[in-house]
């Protein structure tokens, strides 16, 4: 697996093509503009570079929604392709569809049951996804805590220097990462140590690859392959109850 760093430089770059890629004349009306698809339409995608993007409740988008500068918003039920931003946050409401959700600063939440065929990505911000919903493949950030309630992950979950939670028998198939800071003067700066929780009923299928130390908790019902890295199973608290 690359370094979540080198993964996120590479998508910052891809997002900064996109805000020159908006900025063209084609998507001129959008510049400074917010989109908005209606409850039930049908669109071939919307971009901007200062506005935010809404897609209404069963809509079904079969084009990419980018902003540089903006929110974007999914409703219940709608269905769209890939979703980025810069700076702005992505809302996923129940039961929608979307191919891969990412942005650089912003938090990304997802609600129950969604649908993501792709990836969700974060730089600087949270990720929630809630109970019911799947991403079929890595979920990952470098800051800001990722939050799993009664969902399911195909691939990784992974991150820096964030918290790690999985609640109500999350499933996480891939591993289970916390990378080690390199670069951009990490070791200058003294670092908070990140927190893993495996709650009650939750499953890790492959490793917990731990590539610094963290605060490990694992319930006491819960399932989870090997520990390795900076530290092992035996370092790990065990707790029952919901919290350790």
């Amino acid at each position: 697996m690359k370094s979540l760093f080198s993964k996120s430089t590479v998508s910052l770059s891809l997002l900064v093509v996109l805000a020159l890629s908006v900025a063209a004349p084609a998507a001129a009306h959008n510049v400074n503009k917010s989109a908005k698809i209606g409850a039930g339409n049908t669109s071939g995608g919307e971009s901007s570079v200062n506005g935010s993007i809404s897609v209404g409740a069963g809509a079904i988008v079969t084009g990419d929604l980018s902003t540089v500068n903006g929110r974007i918003r999914i409703d219940n039920d709608a269905e769209v392709e890939d979703v980025s931003t810069v700076n702005g946050g992505v809302r996923v409401d129940t039961g929608s569809r979307t191919e891969s959700l990412s942005t650089v600063n912003g938090g990304i939440s997802i609600a129950q049951n969604v649908s993501v065929d792709g990836e969700v990505e974060a730089v600087n911000g949270e990720i929630e996804i809630d109970s019911g919903s799947e991403v079929r493949r890595d979920v990952s950030n470098v800051n800001g805590e990722i939050e799993l309630r009664a969902c399911k992950v195909g691939g990784d979950v992974s991150t820096v220097s964030g918290d790690i939670e999985l609640a109500d028998a999350a499933e996480v198939m891939g591993n289970l990462v916390v990378e080690k800071p390199n670069g951009w003067g990490w070791k200058s700066k003294k670092q908070r140590t990140p927190k893993v929780i495996i709650g009650p009923g939750s499953r890790v299928h492959g490793d917990i690859r731990l590539e610094r130390e963290v605060e490990l908790y694992i319930s006491d019902t819960a399932e989870v392959g090997r520990v390795t890295g900076e530290m092992s199973l035996d370092d790990a608290v065990r707790f029952s109850g919901n919290t350790p």
